[in-house]
C-alpha cells in the first residue's frame, strides 16, 4: 500500500541507567549514569524537540527483576532498570525547557487510587499546557506486588477488571465533576468558581469507591491525559479498544505485527469507535551513519559493551522463570517449565508467558542477546534505514515508533541528524510542529476526548 500518512515518533526512555539495551552505560560516550541530574533531562528534551519528536515515552516499573538466579546479582551489576526513579517528576523540567515536545508517562494503576491519581495527572497537564499522556499498565512483576504487601500479583485478567473500574472512576473525576465554565475568575463578583457547576462524584464500583466533590484541580487543557496502553494479551487488547488512544505493541515479524495492529483497530470498532481512533506504535532501534560500513562498525563497537545476561534477567522476570535452573545447554521445554512453575501461563497472562522457541537453551538465548536486548536493530545508511521504516509502516499499518536509546544521547542525535531529514525528504515526517495540546497534535481535532470515547458517558453535565 502507498504510504499517505506521516510517521509519528516517540523517544522511548526511562528514568534510570539501563532501559532496553543493557550494558550500554559502560560505553565511554554514554551519559545515562547522569539520569539523576536535571541537566540530563533538559538537554535530552531540547535535543528531541530539535528533531521534532512527538513525545518522550517514559517507561517505568515499581518492582525489580529478581527471578534470574533468584536474586538481583545481574540486575544490580548491570543496572537493569535498577535503580529507577519516578518518571513523572522529570516532566516539568523538560516541559519548561521546550514548547512542543510532549510526555507519555507510565504509571501502574493496580497500586494507585483514582482519586489522588487524577489530581497528579491533571496537575501535570496544567504545568505542560496539555502535553501529557498516561501509559496505562497493570503490572507484570511479582516483586512489585510484594513491595506493597501482597504475596504475588493479582491474576492477569483480574488486573484488567480492576483497570476498567479504575478508568470509570478516573473519567468521572476528570470529565464529569467540573463543568467547562465552572471557573469564572470573577474578581468584581468575588466568585472564582461557580459551586452550582461543580458536581459530586459518586462511584460505587467493584474495586473503587468515591463519594466526594472533586476539589483537587480545575479542568486542565486536555482534562484527561492522552491515553497510551501497552498490553499485548487478548484481554489487554479489549481494554485498549475501550480506553486507549495510542497503543505500544510488537510482533516477531511484519505479518504477525500487521495482524496485531488490525486486531487492535478492530477492538476499537467493537467499542463503538473508529479504526483510526487509535495510533499504534512499535519499538524501533536504529544504528546509522553516512556509510553502511561505518554503521556496522558502530554496531560491533556497541556490542563490546552489551550485557546479554542483563537482557535475559530483564526478560525472564516478566515470565517468572529462573533459567539458571537449566544447564547452559539444556533444552528449555514447556513440559519442564510446567513442572517447575505449575499454572505459569494462567497466572502471568498469555502475553508475558509466551513460549520459548523450540530448541531453546540458555546459551542460545544469551547469544541472541549479543546487543544487550532481544530486540534487533535496523543498521545502515539513512536511506537504507528510511527504506525499512517505510516498509514497516506500509506493510503493517503502524502509525509510528517508540525509538529506543542505545548509547545516550548519541543514538537520538544520530537519528535526528541523519534519519529525520531523509524521512522529511520523502514526505513521511513533519517539518514543523503544529500548535496545540498533545491530543490536538496527534489527531488533528480537539483537546478533549471525542464524543465516541467511553469517557463521554460520564460527562453528565453536558
Amino acid at each position: 500500500m502507498e504510504l499517505t500518512k506521516q510517521i509519528r515518533l516517540n523517544a522511548f526512555n526511562m528514568n534510570c541507567v539501563g532501559h532496553i539495551h543493557h550494558g550500554m552505560w559502560k560505553h565511554p560516550r554514554d551519559n545515562s549514569v547522569d539520569y539523576t541530574k536535571p541537566e540530563y533531562w533538559i538537554e535530552l528534551a531540547q535535543l528531541l524537540e530539535r528533531g521534532l519528536f512527538d513525545a518522550v515515552f517514559l517507561a517505568d516499573i515499581i518492582g525489580v527483576y529478581d527471578v534470574l538466579g533468584d536474586g538481583i546479582r545481574v540486575t544490580a551489576k548491570e543496572a537493569v532498570q535498577l535503580p529507577v526513579n519516578d518518571p513523572s517528576y522529570v516532566v516539568p523540567l523538560m516541559a519548561h525547557a521546550t514548547k512542543h515536545l510532549s510526555f507519555g508517562i507510565t504509571a501502574n494503576l493496580t497500586y494507585e487510587h483514582p482519586y489522588l491519581f487524577a489530581r497528579r495527572f491533571a496537575t501535570l497537564d496544567h504545568l505542560t499546557n496539555g502535553r501529557v499522556g498516561w501509559n496505562i499498565v497493570t503490572g507484570y512483576l511479582d516483586s512489585a506486588a510484594r513491595g506493597v504487601g501482597l504475596k504475588q500479583q493479582i491474576d492477569h485478567d483480574d488486573r484488567y477488571d480492576r483497570g476498567d473500574d479504575f478508568m470509570d472512576a478516573f473519567y468521572k473525576l476528570l470529565e464529569g465533576s467540573w463543568e467547562d465554565d465552572a471557573v469564572r475568575k470573577d474578581r468584581e463578583g468575588a466568585v472564582y468558581a461557580d459551586p452550582a457547576k461543580i458536581h459530586r462524584v459518586n462511584h460505587d464500583g467493584p474495586f473503587y469507591k468515591i463519594d466526594n466533590v472533586y476539589n483537587l484541580t480545575e479542568p486542565s487543557p486536555q482534562r484527561t491525559p492522552v491515553l497510551f496502553q501497552a498490553g499485548a494479551s487478548q484481554r489487554g487488547n479489549r481494554f485498549a479498544g475501550r480506553h486507549a488512544e495510542c497503543v505500544f505493541t510488537g510482533g516477531p515479524d511484519r505479518a504477525a505485527l500487521a495482524k496485531v495492529v488490525s486486531s487492535i483497530r478492530g477492538q476499537a470498532v467493537e467499542a463503538g469507535r473508529n479504526r483510526d481512533d487509535i495510533k499504534v506504535f512499535s519499538g524501533l532501534t536504529v544504528i546509522t551513519d553516512r556509510s553502511e560500513a561505518v554503521a556496522r562498525d558502530k554496531l560491533e563497537e556497541y556490542k563490546r559493551y552489551a550485557s546479554a545476561e542483563g537482557s535475559l534477567a530483564h526478560q525472564v522476570s516478566g515470565m517468572g522463570v529462573d533459567l539458571e535452573l537449566f544447564g547452559l545447554d539444556e533444552e528449555i521445554t514447556e513440559a519442564k517449565l510446567e513442572g517447575l512453575y505449575p499454572n505459569r501461563l494462567q497466572r502471568v497472562g498469555e502475553a508475558r508467558g509466551r513460549r520459548f522457541p523450540e530448541g531453546s537453551t540458555r546459551r542460545k538465548l544469551l547469544e541472541q542477546r549479543a546487543f544487550g536486548a532481544y530486540q534487533s536493530a535496523i543498521v545502515g545508511t539513512p536511506s537504507q534505514v528510511a527504506d525499512e521504516i517505510q516498509k514497516l509502516v506500509e506493510e503493517t499499518d503502524l502509525d509510528g515508533f517508540n525509538v529506543t536509546r542505545t548509547v545516550a544521547p548519541e543514538s537520538y542525535r544520530d537519528f535526528i541528524d541523519l534519519i529525520i531529514p531523509e524521512l522529511q525528504e520523502r514526505g513521511l515526517y513533519k517539518t514543523a510542529y503544529e500548535e496545540g495540546t498533545l491530543r490536538e497534535k496527534l489527531f488533528g481535532a480537539g483537546a478533549r476526548l471525542p464524543s465516541n470515547h467511553h469517557a463521554d458517558r460520564y460527562r453528565t453535565w453536558k
